[in-house]
């Protein structure tokens, strides 16, 4: 079974293949349950000419938004804008192309690329942009917009604990858009705090299986917080 072991020594092992112009599909849902470090390693490498498929886009100086500056990205796939102020700057200069998203849309775009789904019928955006130049239906009354699915050359994902044979399990609400993203990539590639041998994971516990994942990597994380409230005194 050792050809079964997915775990990678290095992240420039584990993003190799990795070229200009590919799709990428990530994880994560504002800071919580990104790849900080897939994403700094793409940073690294200097990819450019990304499509990148997110929930957002992270923080101006972290999780995706580092690809910002250098204009890694060409267009970006997503739901929100969130707390990036470069993003949202060549957003609106015309420097990137934005697909702004529903957010219960673009989960579902990921899971039937994931599933062999070419497309699906969704009523959430008909009679707004989000339907302009889409196949429309009606189904027992209601009006339906046809939505394609999404695949990417690769999926970066964060989980929590894995086995060598990458079945993966995730912490919480780090869950998130990562086991549906973990499915769409043809390389999917995943870093979590702990890998543990097969056997030590409860079989009922498995978020993920093994058989989605190509690469694993344990890596150390930063965990920032996005907005940090506190009370005051």
């Amino acid at each position: 079974m050792a050809g079964f072991d997915k775990v990678v020594s290095s992240y420039e092992e584990a993003m190799a293949g990795l070229e200009d112009n590919m799709t990428i599909i990530s994880g994560g849902f504002g800071l919580c349950g990104i790849p900080e470090n897939l994403i700094a390693e793409i940073k690294r490498k200097g990819t450019k000419g990304l499509t990148v498929v997110s929930n957002n886009c992270g923080v101006d100086d972290f999780g995706l938004g580092v690809l910002l500056p250098d204009r890694q990205i060409k267009k970006i796939v997503a739901s929100y804008v969130g707390e990036n102020a470069e993003f949202e700057r060549q957003m609106m200069s015309g420097e990137l192309e934005v697909e702004l998203t529903p957010q219960g849309t673009l989960a579902e775009k990921m899971r039937a690329g994931g599933a062999g789904i070419p497309a699906f019928y969704t009523a959430t955006g008909y009679g707004t942009p989000v339907a302009e130049g889409k196949e429309e239906r009606e189904f027992n009354g209601r009006h339906y917009i046809l939505e394609p699915a999404i695949t990417g050359d690769f999926a970066i994902v964060k989980a929590w604990k894995a086995d060598r044979y990458g079945n993966l399990v995730y912490r919480k609400t780090a869950r998130n858009f990562n086991p549906m993203a973990a499915t769409a990539g043809k390389i999917t590639v995943v870093e979590v705090e702990e890998i543990v041998e097969p056997g030590q994971l409860d079989p009922d516990q498995i978020h993920t299986p093994g058989i989605y994942v190509d690469r694993l990597i344990k890596g150390s994380f930063e965990k920032r917080i996005e907005q940090r409230t506190v009370r005051a005194k």
